[in-house]
C-alpha cells in the first residue's frame, strides 16, 4: 500500500525478530532507534521488534517535518499511531524511553485497541516543579536557561546535557554517542522537541491509562528521581515499578540485561 510505504520511509521503520508478540520500541528526546541496539540480541529470538525514528530524528525523512505538529507530544504520538496503522499492528507492547513513555501513553489512550501493555524506561509525566505538591526536578527558570544555551552554543548544550542524561561513571563512549546524536539533530527541530518534552505536563493522563504499565526507574537519575516513580505508581490504575540500582537516565543502554530480563518476565 502506498500509505504504508510512505510511513515506513518517513519514520525509517525497521522490523526484525520472529516472535508472535510485537514490541514497538520508541526512543527518547535527541535519540534514535539505534539506542535500543544493546537490548536487541536478547529480544529478537522471542519477539517481533518494530523500531523507528520520530520525524526529525535519526534517519527519518525530515521533509515531512511540521513544526506545528511536533510542538506538542501529541504530534509524536501520531507518528506511533501512523506506524501501527501502516503495519496493521495489534496487541502491541509499547516500550518507551523517557519522554516516549508519555508519548506512548497518549497514543494508547487515543487508540487503546492497538496496545496490550506499556513499558516505560525512566519516565516522567512532568519535569517541572509545582511546589509543594509535585517535584519534577527542575524549576522553569532552569529549563529556560538550558534552552537558551541551545541558541547560544548548541554544541556546548549537547556536551553539557549528554553526561547528565547518561549518568556519572557510565561509559565515555555512551556520552560521546549521545552528544553526537544531539548534535546531529537540526537545532530548530531539537529545540521544538525539547520544549514539548520539558515544559509539558501530562500528570492528568496517568489516571486515564487503559493498559497495565511496567516502570523501570534508576535509583540515581538527574532527570527523573525516585519521587517521580512513586507519584506515577499512585496515579496509574495498574502499574508495577522496577527500581534499578544504577546511575543515569538510559537504563536500556547502561543496564540492558536487567531491563530485558524484567521485560520478558513481565510480558510472560
Amino acid at each position: 500500500m502506498p500509505y504504508s510505504n510512505e510511513i515506513v520511509k518517513r519514520n525509517n521503520v525497521t522490523i526484525t525478530g520472529s516472535g508472535e508478540k510485537t514490541l514497538l520500541l520508541a526512543h527518547g528526546f535527541g535519540c534514535d532507534q539505534n539506542m535500543w541496539r544493546l537490548m536487541l540480541p536478547a529480544l529478537i529470538p522471542h519477539y517481533r521488534i518494530v523500531l523507528f525514528d520520530y520525524v526529525g530524528s535519526g534517519n527519518s525523512d525530515v521533509s515531512y517535518y511540521d513544526q506545528d505538529r511536533y510542538s506538542s507530544l501529541e504530534g509524536y504520538a501520531q507518528d506511533i499511531l501512523d506506524i501501527c496503522q501502516a503495519l496493521d499492528l495489534e496487541d502491541v507492547v509499547l516500550v518507551g524511553h523517557s519522554v516516549s513513555s508519555m508519548i506512548g501513553l497518549i497514543a494508547s489512550i487515543q487508540q487503546p485497541s492497538i496496545f496490550s501493555r506499556l513499558i516505560m524506561v525512566c519516565p516522567s509525566p512532568c519535569f517541572l516543579n509545582f511546589k509543594p505538591d509535585y517535584y519534577g526536578g527542575f524549576e522553569q527558570s532552569d529549563l529556560e536557561e538550558l534552552l537558551d544555551l541551545m541558541d547560544k552554543n548548541y554544541i556546548g548544550w549537547a556536551n553539557y546535557l549528554a553526561p547528565l542524561v547518561i549518568g556519572s561513571g557510565s561509559s565515555e563512549d555512551f556520552v560521546a554517542e549521545l552528544s553526537g546524536s544531539f548534535c546531529s539533530t537540526d537545532p530548530v527541530i531539537a529545540k521544538t522537541f525539547a520544549k514539548a518534552t520539558f515544559f509539558s505536563d501530562y500528570r492528568n493522563l496517568l489516571r486515564k491509562a487503559k493498559h497495565p504499565v511496567l516502570i523501570f526507574q534508576s535509583s540515581q537519575d538527574s532527570l527523573a528521581s525516585t519521587i517521580i516513580g512513586d507519584f506515577m505508581m499512585e496515579q496509574l490504575p495498574e502499574a508495577e515499578l522496577k527500581l534499578v540500582e544504577a546511575k543515569g537516565h538510559c537504563l536500556h543502554m547502561t543496564h540492558p540485561d536487567i531491563v530485558n530480563q524484567c521485560l520478558r518476565e513481565y510480558i510472560a
